[in-house]
């Protein structure tokens, strides 16, 4: 018998300087079985820096045809593709033929090596490409609980996250812009 997601509740308070954004966000997420807990985190911190009406969580692990996250019109359009991690070249390339925008998180310990092996071959993307910092996001994974009240705020390079009783910063660098 297959594993089950597990399924997690987030009320997030978010504040976003950058964007002059300001919401509260109620978000479930299911984290998928072979889905470990910094994996998810940097797809809620990703989530939270592109926060829209109608930004979605998508079935992500589960759908290889799917990003972790979109943003799609009333026709349907994908408007906004979003994933955590570091794919492939191939499939940054499919989805900007597929998206009006792409926006990519690279988040672990081997985010450097990926980026030297790839930089080149992804300068000639229309994507926008993100490393957070992998400190930050594992600090981050000391907050999770199935349900949370997790205020965020974003200033500059950098998003703040707290509970009532912790607290982190998750700092980021655009390794390539479209």
């Amino acid at each position: 018998m297959a594993l089950k997601p597990t399924i997690y509740k987030f009320r997030i308070a978010l504040t976003d300087i950058n964007n002059d954004h300001y919401d509260s966000l109620n978000l479930t997420i299911a984290q998928h079985p072979s889905e470990n807990d910094a994996r998810m985190m940097a797809r809620v911190i990703a989530y939270c820096l592109n926060a829209k009406p109608d930004l979605q969580f998508t079935k992500g692990l589960s759908s290889i045809e799917e990003p972790d996250i979109w943003l799609k019109s009333l026709d349907d359009q994908l408007l906004h593709w979003i994933e955590a991690g570091e794919p492939d070249f191939d499939r940054v390339k499919k989805a900007t033929r597929l998206a009006k925008q792409v926006s990519i998180y690279s988040f672990n310990t081997k985010s450097d090596v990926w980026w030297k092996q790839n930089q080149d071959k992804f300068s000639t993307l229309n994507a926008d490409i993100f490393r957070l910092d992998h400190a930050g996001v594992l600090a981050s994974t000391k907050m999770i609980a199935r349900t949370l009240e997790l205020g965020v705020m974003v200033s500059g390079n950098t998003i703040y996250l707290s509970t009532d009783d912790q607290q982190c910063e998750v700092t980021w660098e655009m390794l390539s812009e479209s």
